[in-house]
C-alpha cells in the first residue's frame, strides 16, 4: 500500500547500535506528538486483550555522516518542516528539561545533530532525503 505521507529517520552512522535504536525511539516519540495522525488504531487479540496503537505506516531509516545529516537538516528547515532532532550533547543529560535546555543554549548552526525525524507529504520527504542510503 502506498501512503500519501512518509516517515523518515536519519541517524549518524558512526554510533553504537544501541544508541541508534534509542535515538530512533526518541525521534519517533517526537514525531507522534507533532503528528498524531501517524498513529493507527489500537490492537485487540482474539482473547480480547488490548494493545496500544502503533505507527500506521512504515518508517524509513537512513544513515548519514555529519555533513550529510547537516545538509538534510538544512533541507528540512528551508522547507518550513516541523521535525524532531537529537543532538550529541543529549547523551550526557538525564531528563527532558535538561535536553531542551541543551538545545536552547545552542545556536542552530552549532547543533551537533546525530538524529532527525521527519514526517510529511511523501514527495516532500523524498526531496529532503534525496541521496541518502538506508541504514546498514
Amino acid at each position: 500500500m502506498m501512503y500519501p505521507t512518509k516517515t523518515a529517520l536519519i541517524l549518524i552512522d558512526d554510533l553504537a547500535a544501541w544508541l541508534k535504536v534509542n535515538i530512533s525511539a526518541f525521534l519517533t516519540g517526537g514525531l507522534m506528538h507533532g503528528y498524531p495522525d501517524m498513529a493507527g488504531e489500537p490492537y485487540r487479540d482474539n482473547d480480547d486483550n488490548f494493545y496500544l496503537a502503533m505507527i500506521r505506516e512504515p518508517v524509513f531509516v537512513y544513515g548519514a555522516d555529519a555533513l550529510t545529516i547537516r545538509r538534510t537538516y538544512e533541507r528540512a528547515r528551508s522547507r518550513g518542516m516541523a521535525f524532531s532532532i537529537y543532538t550529541r550533547p543529549l547523551f550526557a543529560t538525564s531528563n527532558d528539561a535538561d535536553n531542551r535546555a541543551s538545545v536552547a543554549a545552542t545556536p542552530a548552526a552549532e547543533l551537533d545533530i546525530v538524529g532527525l525525524g521527519l514526517h510529511g507529504e511523501r514527495k516532500l520527504i523524498d526531496k529532503v532525503v534525496n541521496g541518502l542510503r538506508f541504514l546498514a
